[in-house]
């Protein structure tokens, strides 16, 4: 992609309140995937597809790790900084040239195992104070660094919502597919000394319907021609992304950050159930990174 011109958000304020009601749902894994960062050299990961109870309910940071400008790296292969030159940018980067088990990969659903009694994981998202920043690559909405927006548990460890961020088009692929939009949560563990401490939540767009929450969060964007800004929304309810409405099961494999600096260890879970987005929702996404190439998808 070429340098963007970057984009703030007005004004979002109070758009959204707690859904108090506590749900359940259950949750897939699947087996052995493709390293899409770099179609030359494959890499295989242990891919689960899990059965799980999911609740959801509401109580009350660490960086994510990602690097938040795109001036440093870039997906344009032309631009001498992509993704196969990612790993020889910065020492630190070098996990995007050797690692093993590197994200974003294509999920072979054929292959999918069924585990039954993986454990249960919680969902514990509260309302909060969001930013809203273009990283050039995508648009990311931020925790207020004071406050928190609630966390998942997986396994009985807690990882705590950092925040979540829009790709078009779908990094992951399911058999071969990619898809027009998809949104990741991130989150970390307090506790650095946890094996996994990334947990990522990934959510696949099709054309069809417009998106709820993409319609009150694109109509509150307007452009700047400055380098990177970010601004204030107000409070958010993280719910509203509608994680739950993504089906009952999702795919579970130990990955990577899509971006630079790649780290390993993250606990990717893709919803099997793909969600709907219009194609004037895509559109307007890729207009704010001033990448409208990739319309077709």
């Amino acid at each position: 992609k070429k340098r963007k011109e970057k984009k703030i958000v007005e004004n979002f304020s109070t758009l959204f309140s707690p859904n108090k009601k506590e749900k359940k749902t259950v949750d897939f894994l699947a087996l052995k995937d493709q390293n899409m960062k770099n179609q030359t050299k494959p890499a295989f990961v242990h891919v689960l597809l899990i059965f799980s109870a999911l609740f959801h309910s509401y109580s009350t940071s660490v960086s994510a790790q990602e690097v938040e400008d795109e001036n440093e790296f870039s997906y344009s292969e032309e631009s001498g900084k992509g993704p196969s030159q990612w790993g020889n940018i910065k020492k630190e980067w070098s996990a995007c040239k050797t690692g093993k088990i590197q994200s974003p990969i294509d999920i072979p659903s054929r292959k999918a195992k069924v585990i039954k009694n993986p454990g249960r994981i919680e969902m514990l998202y509260k309302p909060t104070e969001f930013i809203v920043k273009n990283r050039g690559h995508d648009i990311s909405l931020k925790i207020h660094w004071l406050k928190s927006a609630g966390s998942i548990k997986i396994n009985g460890t807690e990882y705590f919502l950092q925040q979540a961020h829009w790709h078009s088009p779908s990094e992951h692929a399911i058999d071969g597919r990619r898809y027009a939009l998809e949104v990741h949560l991130v989150h970390q563990a307090k506790d650095p000394k946890v094996k996994h401490n990334l947990a990522v939540v990934g959510l696949l767009y099709k054309y069809g319907k417009p998106d709820a929450f993409l319609s009150k969060l694109l109509g509150n964007i307007s452009a700047t021609n400055d380098q990177i800004h970010e601004k204030p929304l107000g409070f958010v309810d993280p719910t509203h992304i509608d994680i739950r409405m993504g089906g009952k099961a999702y795919y579970r494999y130990i990955g990577s950050l899509t971006v630079p600096p790649c780290t390993e260890g993250v606990i990717w879970s893709v919803q099997k159930q793909v969600k709907q987005v219009s194609k004037e929702q895509v559109h307007a996404i890729r207009v704010l990174v001033h990448d409208v190439s990739k319309d077709a998808y």
